[in-house]
């Protein structure tokens, strides 16, 4: 049984067939902006809320572990910003005072 496991392990999951490729194109297709978009999205949402609970939060502990996790999803927007800015050559538009003011509210 041990054999017939350890060959499972050797064999890969996946293997694409055809030509691949050697490096990721620098074009971002409209589809992939809809994509990196809605992750921005997630992630300022997720910002926020990890932000709020945080502020909320009687516990240090978990404040500052909030306040981490809110960090984290800073980071990962502005790294798909950096990327897009990047591969687009423009910045995607941001949403106006009056949408984010009607998020906060939410």
């Amino acid at each position: 049984m041990q054999q017939q496991q350890s060959q499972q392990q050797q064999q890969p999951f996946y293997t694409p067939k055809g030509p691949q490729m050697s490096e990721t194109p620098a074009v971002i297709t409209s589809k992939d902006l809809l994509y990196l978009t809605d992750m921005m999205s997630w992630n300022l949402l997720a910002l926020k809320k990890a932000h709020f609970f945080a502020s909320q939060c009687q516990m240090p502990e978990i404040s500052q572990a909030l306040e981490k996790a809110c960090q984290m999803h800073q980071r990962h927007y502005r790294q798909i910003l950096d990327h897009m800015e990047k591969h687009t050559g423009q910045q995607p538009q941001q949403p106006s005072q009056n949408q984010m003011q009607g998020q906060q509210m939410q």
